[in-house]
């Protein structure tokens, strides 16, 4: 069964569950089907549902905004928005998109430091009030634009814990010089409600998140003896989204749950936010891709001068090359610019005999590596080789150089997952699917139809819409 939550997206329900070797094959078979060997990706939207349901178990103090740069997939902010989660935006097509699913302005925080102009006109003339600062003359902007905004004071993280990706290095006021920034915000009459931080995206020591909630108290009592009405603490990202990060979720909980609970006691009454990005979304896809060409580049001196050339042995064996059709110039960009690191996995039935590959993708430039030494089965052009936790900055940040096609997303969901999720919608939202969009009747204008539509298909596009009129 389909569920179709707008923008085209539709959803697949599982009424059991499968493994991801399962879901790929099924999917595999489906492009063979259609004559396509596409990479594609395959999201489970349950998890994302369950990370949400843990992230309110465990920090029921602390309100998700998700950080849409992470991965700012349609799917992916429907259910965050339908579950009650806020959002971290960074820019004005990313404000534009969550308020384009019906989010209050309420629910944003523009988490951006430094930020163009004309954005911050944009986010005055949205109701986007709460933005981030680190620097006098972001304050000179906001005075000038948008002298209303609720402003919150980002301050350096810590900097002797390992992260993934550094953010110190570009943003945050050092805690020390915090005061004299506050004194030009009071100058410059502006409110300033409370203090930010990030450890850095993909926090590796949990130890990181106490030491900045520590330093974030000592500006917070700064601008409350200065007069400051603070009442918001922004925790910012780094939390771990999957089972092969250097730290667990739970070990951060530990950590940072008694380091709220002392410095920012529930009777203090600050609201606790933060910006988790990779935590929601990271273990949620899997990306497959085709092997599209082949080569064998080595072949080691044999030990076994007696056996027939074409027989492999551990002392004799090839070295293989493969082509697969995604890879740094698209979702596998991931390797640049996040500093993630990839495991493939194969849909052969197990074999012992495995050789020194290596995994390239589908462009003309030699820098478009994947992996430069792995061990992988022999493979034939047309199979498939996956990877799993791909959700986290893959996708939003790939290109389509060389002409080559971002992978397409089949969205899947398991159904006890999905009928708690959305209990109240849905019976609406299981009509049956009419194999054409239904035309006005007699009596029936063009609204109530484009409410027809929207009940069963979702949101639909504009060009959708005006489809609908029979006199065109």
């Amino acid at each position: 069964m389909k569920h179709y939550i707008g923008n085209g997206c539709a959803v697949e329900s599982l009424p059991y569950e499968k493994t991801k070797a399962c879901l790929v094959a099924e999917k595999a078979a489906l492009l063979k089907n259609e004559q396509s060997e596409d990479a594609f990706f395959i999201a489970d939207l349950g998890d994302i549902v369950a990370k949400y349901k843990k992230w309110r178990r465990l920090l029921p103090r602390v309100e998700p905004f998700y950080a849409v740069k992470c991965n700012d997939d349609y799917g992916v902010l429907k259910v965050l928005a339908d579950l009650g989660t806020s959002f971290d935006c960074a820019s004005k097509m990313e404000i534009d998109k969550v308020l384009n699913l019906g989010i209050s302005p309420s629910r944003i925080i523009y988490a951006n430091p430094c930020k163009q102009t004309s954005y911050v006109r944009h986010a005055a003339k949205r109701n986007v009030d709460l933005m981030t600062f680190d620097n006098e003359a972001e304050l000179l902007k906001v005075k000038a634009v948008f002298p209303d905004a609720r402003l919150v004071l980002r301050i350096l993280p810590p900097s002797n814990f390992k992260v993934r990706c550094e953010l110190g290095m570009k943003f945050g006021c050092h805690p020390a010089k915090a005061k004299q920034l506050l004194e030009t915000a009071k100058e410059l009459e502006l409110n300033v409600v409370g203090v930010s931080f990030h450890v850095g995206s993909g926090a590796e020591e949990a130890a990181a998140f106490a030491v900045a909630v520590e330093q974030a108290h000592g500006v917070f009592q700064t601008g409350l003896d200065m007069g400051f009405p603070f009442t918001l603490l922004d925790i910012g990202g780094g939390f771990p989204g999957q089972v092969t990060a250097a730290i667990s979720f739970e070990e951060v909980v530990d950590v940072l749950s008694p380091a709220l609970d002392h410095y920012f006691p529930a009777s203090s009454g600050v609201q606790i936010i933060a910006e988790p990005g990779r935590y929601f979304v990271a273990s949620a896809f899997t990306l497959t891709a085709n092997i599209i060409a082949k080569r064998v580049v080595a072949r080691d001196k044999s030990n076994h001068e007696h056996l027939p050339d074409q027989v492999v042995t551990g002392d004799d064996e090839p070295a293989y090359m493969y082509y697969i059709n995604d890879g740094v110039y698209g979702s596998f960009n991931c390797l640049l610019f996040d500093h993630a690191t990839v495991t493939p996995s194969v849909l052969q039935d197990g074999s012992d005999m495995t050789f020194v590959s290596s995994v390239w993708g589908p462009t003309c430039d030699g820098l478009d590596c994947i992996m430069e030494d792995c061990r992988l089965p022999e493979m034939q052009i047309g199979e498939w080789i996956y990877f799993e936790d791909m959700g986290a900055y893959t996708m939003c940040c790939a290109s389509t150089f060389n002409g080559m096609p971002r992978p397409r997303v089949f969205y899947l969901c398991h159904d006890v997952v999905w009928a708690q999720t959305y209990s109240k919608q849905t019976k609406k939202m299981d009509q049956p699917i009419p194999k054409v969009i239904p035309f006005m009747k007699a009596g029936h204008d063009l609204f109530e139809t484009h409410d027809q539509v929207e009940e069963v298909f979702g949101s639909p596009r504009p060009e959708l819409i005006c489809d609908l009129d029979p006199l065109n």
